[in-house]
């Protein structure tokens, strides 16, 4: 009976814990997750050696893994075939190159099937634009179908090998980063109590306790043990607030944008592995320079004026100051307070967020035009930029018969504006947008910084 009633303690427990909660977070809890959610203690399951196809992961790989490699450990839990957006995935199953499957998930970080998106032209195998591993950071997760950059053998900008990065090349599987509460980071001292990631998750508490690292990322002197070699990180994790219920889509009958906050020190983070993407001085059209991005990359007059004036393309007639924000190219508030961050990570309705407009305090940051994971498009951009192949594919979007606007050909056939792209597939990777919130002909999004139409 003792042993019955254990089983239901159990079940009532990861009942709790795993549930049918859209906004659950509680396996890693801010910090480290239970060791037999990724080790096989004694390389086995339910009394038999670990081998391929077992439920919880396709073969046991170095360190007691419940897979072959480290990405495979999270994708046991962030990877599945999924429909729709769905709480914690970060990956759909069941996607290939150059069909109608379609990546769903919509977190801010994106979906790394888009890596497996090689688009092909109609008339032939030759690649539109791009091969699918432009679309994102190539994590190799061997049991996932993730594979190595073959084309780039070193982060851009830095010198991290392509051929080692995995998720915990990012993320601290053992959670030890923790923020205190003077927004301060450290791997010891007082003990990680909760998620630090969410509008709803709770303060650490001066003398007592700590929270989280934002998404378990690795601060100063992170390197994971199965890398050799000098990559310490040099930055500690970025500061952001995202809204606990983060993987949607962001267009229900209007604009529903998911809220998040970006703070301080979100391109010195990813300076981690590109350093020389994050130069010191920066003048416009000089060759070698990068686009500015840091804490100290202020917008300008101009660009705030441009940002919070801008509908869509050719349309410069906004005056709501809480439907300036968008997640399409959002820029950071240069704060770690999250007494202001919190509040203005509400998912917005019709439009309309807590989110305050721009200002010449706030930053551009990488995260402004990349996406951590993956995306649809070239170089992880959030939309697509433009391409010189033809006239058409300088727009988002083009116009059917009648003057409406629509993603690539109005007989749904897709072309290169759409880059052979659906039209389901582009809305998906717009987070849901259909092509009549960009209007028809609508130019690059790098616009809505920088309007000239």
């Amino acid at each position: 009976m003792q042993f019955v009633n254990l089983n239901l303690i159990l079940v009532a427990s990861i009942t709790v814990i795993f549930g049918l909660n859209a906004t659950c977070f509680a396996f890693h809890s801010g910090g480290v997750a239970d060791c037999e959610g990724c080790h096989s203690m004694h390389n086995s399951f339910e009394g038999s050696p670990n081998v391929t196809g077992r439920t919880f992961a396709q073969g046991t790989g170095v360190y007691l893994l419940k897979a072959n490699d480290q990405s495979g450990v999270c994708l046991n839990c962030h990877h599945a075939a999924d429909t729709a957006p769905n709480s914690y995935h970060i990956s759909t199953n069941g996607v290939v190159a150059g069909d109608s499957t379609t990546p769903v998930e919509m977190t801010p970080g994106g979906d790394f099937a888009w890596l497996k998106k090689t688009m092909y032209k109609p008339n032939g195998n030759k690649p539109i634009y791009t091969k699918g591993q432009r679309h994102g950071h190539n994590i190799v997760a061997s049991d996932y179908g993730y594979v190595a950059d073959p084309d780039l053998t070193v982060a851009p900008g830095g010198t991290y090998p392509a051929g080692k990065l995995t998720c915990s090349s990012c993320h601290d599987p053992h959670g030890r980063y923790r923020r205190f509460a003077d927004n301060s980071y450290g791997t010891t001292g007082h003990p990680i109590f909760g998620s630090g990631s969410y509008n709803n998750s709770a303060d650490p508490i001066v003398g007592t306790s700590a929270v989280g690292a934002y998404r378990i990322l690795g601060g100063v002197g992170y390197q994971p043990k199965s890398l050799s070699g000098s990559y310490a990180f040099t930055s500690d994790p970025m500061d952001v607030v995202v809204n606990s219920t983060y993987n949607r889509s962001e267009y229900s009958g209007g604009l529903a944008q998911t809220g998040i906050a970006y703070g301080k020190n979100v391109s010195e983070w990813c300076a981690n592995c590109h350093g020389s993407m994050l130069q010191g001085t920066y003048t416009s059209g000089m060759a070698g320079l990068r686009h500015p991005a840091g804490n100290g990359a202020k917008l300008t007059a101009a660009i705030v004026t441009n940002y919070n004036a801008y509908v869509r393309s050719g349309i410069m007639t906004n005056t709501n100051s809480l439907a300036a924000f968008s997640t399409l190219a959002p820029f950071a508030t240069d704060t770690q307070d999250r007494s202001v961050m919190k509040p203005q990570a509400l998912n917005g309705l019709n439009g309309v967020m807590a989110h305050a407009a721009a200002t010449t305090a706030d930053n551009v940051t990488c995260l402004s035009c990349h996406r951590a994971h993956a995306t649809a498009f070239d170089s992880i951009l959030r939309w697509k930029h433009n391409y010189a192949d033809d006239m058409s594919e300088g727009f988002l979007t083009l116009a059917d018969g009648s003057g409406n606007a629509i993603y690539g050909k109005g007989d749904g056939s897709g072309n290169g504006n759409s880059m052979y792209y659906s039209a389901t597939q582009m809305q998906a990777a717009y987070y849901g947008r259909p092509a009549t919130y960009f209007g028809p002909y609508a130019r690059s999004y790098c616009n809505k910084c920088h309007a000239k139409d």
